[in-house]
């Protein structure tokens, strides 16, 4: 998204194969780290306490086995090749599914939907042509007749609503957990090398605080945007795969040439077969080599399709690929490993490297961190957009890519939670096994959406659907299995923080809506205002009074609540919705839906601004002045249609517009005089020079084509722009009603009122001036 102009443009179609070699170089720092650093605690946390050693290497090369062939269908066919295809207009994650689906079937929460939301061009984007047969995308297939039936299905029934929302939370809940977990265990894992060089007495007490010193500078350094990070971390992780590769190259040659034919799948079943219990138990290790493949999903926004395949298909794959087989050849003719530290990766490490491939790997680990820390940023702003979680502070760190974002409130909290982990387990195991769990439910979460996405989205035949879960959810299940078993072994962390970020979603997305279904329930009707006549039965003040509210038709209570104590209001009213659709991006011209409210002399406007829920709010000025263009551009084309101009939905009381905001007043700034002080003021008074004021005029444009009723409704309009504005906002204490549940008294009183007042405000609201601000109170009795 280029943010100066405002438009979005997909990547992907407009980049050139430098720009595609150049994100591609960026994603290695950014969506890789992750992935590249598990070398570094796989085995480890594979022969941990699960697998009894023997003098055969069955067991290595059953491991070995599942690390490749788990590589290979996870990361490569599942999501490489199929699932970055799901891209929500250039968007990925958890919620870009969602929003998918929720524009497709009709399955979504958000309150004030309108028809018109429909008409965007990113709304309406055709996804057939991101299937997975190619083919012309208009010919009929087996999913045009599935996709009715099982829309119709999840669309009649609301249960089944709640039950995508709960499941695309529970992913997001994840999503934010590996973002706690990864940070810990790559640190921790790679400052371990340090008990090949000290006394374990020693050892034990300089690892947890230079790990906890390395993950405050890390977070500490996310306020710099992923941009300058990419930059800054990509050469590490250059330098760490081509440091793996070739340490593993050197010791698949030097110590066993033959190790590939642990590649084979016979091996796993051998490995299963001789160790059983103790082999699927040890799954859960062999999982950690995946941990970062949903990163390649999750930062989509941040790069691109092909350069994020570019780069793990022909870097980081054969790299790890080298890494593991490596480790392999080398534990193959190693069954007893001294000084205490079991079968890490730095045994494997030439002697006289492991200074210098440590200091190395604790770069990288640092860098491994920053895929899942952008990722929880990234899908923490798409639920704040949709209502499904309280308001924080946003920062775009790139005037060029919107997707890049940098939340503090999250990053802090992200940073005490990863240090608590990390000094309370203080283990390589513990810390995988809760990894573990964490990042194989969000694998589960996007095999279940994307299966949806199949048949609803790219009207594929259901079987393919049916294919596609099966086959991945099968091993992933399988995976799952073998980490829940370790529940009590550090595996419920991440069960405990879904627990809570679940809690506080759920309660913020119940309060929200029960807040609209209010305004809805108690919006006053149109005829009431026709029925004050034009005058609107109260003095008309110079300016324009904008009146926010959630509201898509009617008039919100906070209004005539407002003229009920005080009977004096604007020349011209405008009626303010800014709401967020289920899209990642809208385009400037399709933002502003205008229409009146009551006839032409009223000089009452509705205005309703759509953003997508990876858009950039516009400054407070830029955005009035966009606002007052939209209301003129309006005006200008009312009462009948032009190229641009498109009726978007009609109901009950008004009709809305799609307008551009291309309408522009011209600005002449006069120099007023300022007299000068009278002889009775001092000689001091006498020695400040008195700057002249400066004042802006705006007047209409020179075209004989205007209509004298229309020249005067934006004449009136310009003088009330000049006059200034002014800000009516609801200020709202919600409290459920008598008679209501125990539980909806503690989440309406308690939980919602306590998450409103400690979240930030809406985003318009933070740059309105305060002196031009009114805010009308009321209570909701929900």
């Amino acid at each position: 998204m280029d943010l100066e102009s405002g438009s979005y443009i997909n990547p992907a179609k407009r980049q050139s194969w430098r720009s595609v070699v150049m994100l591609a170089y960026q994603s290695l720092g950014v969506v890789y780290g992750d992935l590249s650093t598990s070398p570094l605690f796989v085995y480890k946390s594979t022969f941990a306490d699960d697998i009894e050693h023997s003098e055969s290497n069955d067991e290595i090369y059953g491991v070995l086995s599942f690390v490749f062939w788990t590589l290979t269908l996870i990361p490569l066919l599942k999501y490489v090749l199929i699932v970055l295809r799901a891209d929500d207009n250039g968007e990925g994650g958890t919620f870009a599914l969602y929003s998918l689906l929720v524009r497709h079937a009709r399955v979504g929460f958000i309150p004030n939907g309108q028809v018109a939301d429909e008409e965007l061009l990113a709304y309406s984007k055709k996804d057939d042509h991101l299937g997975l047969l190619n083919g012309d995308p208009s010919a009929p297939t087996g999913g045009a007749m599935t996709a009715p039936w099982m829309r119709r299905l999840l669309e009649k029934h609301q249960i089944s609503q709640r039950m995508l929302l709960v499941l695309a939370l529970l992913g997001t809940c994840m999503v934010i957990g590996d973002g706690v977990l990864t940070p810990a265990i790559s640190v921790f894992s790679a400052v371990s090398g340090l008990e090949l060089s000290m006394s374990q007495e020693h050892h034990k007490y300089v690892e947890v605080p230079v790990a906890c010193l390395i993950l405050v500078c890390l977070f500490a350094l996310q306020q710099y945007g992923t941009h300058r990070l990419g930059f800054l971390f990509a050469p590490i992780v250059v330098i760490w795969l081509m440091c793996i590769s070739v340490i593993g190259a050197y010791n698949i040659f030097y110590w066993n040439p033959h190790v590939y034919q642990a590649l084979s799948p016979y091996y796993m079943y051998k490995f299963l077969k001789k160790t059983r219990r103790g082999g699927w138990m040890s799954l859960g290790g062999v999982l950690l080599c995946i941990t970062g493949s949903e990163a390649m999903y999750a930062d989509l926004g941040h790069f691109s399709q092909s350069s994020i395949k570019i780069a793990f298909t022909f870097v980081v794959y054969p790299s790890l690929l080298l890494a593991y087989m490596g480790q392999a050849a080398y534990l193959s003719q190693h069954h007893v490993i001294q000084n205490n530290y079991r079968i890490g990766f730095y045994v494997s490490v030439p002697e006289r490297l492991r200074w210098p491939v440590l200091a190395i790997a604790i770069l990288a680990a640092v860098v491994g961190s920053q895929s899942v820390i952008t990722g929880t940023f990234s899908i923490i702003k798409q639920c704040t957009a949709l209502g499904c979680f309280p308001r924080v502070k946003i920062v775009h760190t790139s005037s060029k890519i919107g997707g890049q974002v940098y939340i503090p409130e999250i990053n802090w909290i992200l940073m005490l939670l990863c240090l608590a982990v990390t000094i309370g387990f203080r283990d390589t195991k513990h810390l995988g096994n809760a990894q573990g769990l964490a990042v194989i439910i969000v694998m589960l979460v996007t095999t279940c959406l994307m299966s949806l996405v199949i048949v609803l989205c790219w009207h594929k035949n259901i079987f393919l659907a049916i294919c596609f879960v099966v086959f991945f959810g099968t091993i992933e299940v399988l995976f799952f299995s073998a980490s829940l078993i370790k529940f009590l072994e550090g595996a419920w962390v991440p069960i405990a923080l879904s627990f809570v970020l679940m809690t506080v979603m759920c309660i913020w997305h119940y309060g929200t809506r029960k807040k609209y279904e209010f305004d809805v329930q108690n919006k006053v009707p149109i005829n009431w205002l026709l029925s004050l006549g034009p005058a609107l039965g109260f003095v008309r003040v110079r300016g324009i009074g904008l009146i926010h509210t959630e509201l898509i038709s009617g008039i919100p209570a906070i209004f005539s609540h407002f003229v009920t104590n005080l009977p004096a209001f604007h020349q011209v009213l405008v009626f303010l919705c800014i709401k967020s659709v289920p899209v990642p991006h809208i385009l400037p011209e399709e933002r502003f839906l205008v229409g009146r409210v009551g006839p032409e002399e009223y000089r009452s406007y509705r205005v309703i601004v759509r953003y997508g829920y990876h858009d950039i709010h516009k400054d407070d000025l830029e955005f009035e002045k966009d606002l007052v263009s939209s209301i003129a551009e309006f005006i200008q084309s009312a009462g009948h249609e032009q190229n641009g101009y498109v009726e978007a939905t009609e109901n009950g009381d008004e009709k809305m517009m799609v307008v551009s905001a291309g309408f522009r007043f011209h600005e002449e700034r006069a120099v007023e005089p300022v007299e000068a002080p009278g002889p009775s003021n001092s000689k001091a008074m006498h020695s400040w020079p008195i700057p002249p004021k400066k004042r802006v005029r705006f007047v209409l444009p020179r075209s004989p084509k205007l209509e004298k009723g229309t020249r005067e409704e934006l004449q009136e309009l310009m003088e009330a722009r000049e006059a200034g504005m002014a800000f009516i906002l609801g200020h709202s204490y919600m409290r459920a009603k008598s008679g209501s549940s125990l539980i909806k008294r503690l989440v309406i009183n308690f939980g919602y009122e306590f998450l409103r007042r400690n979240c930030r405000g809406p985003m318009y609201a933070v740059s309105i001036p305060h002196a031009s601000t009114l805010e009308v109170g009321m209570i909701y009795n929900v």
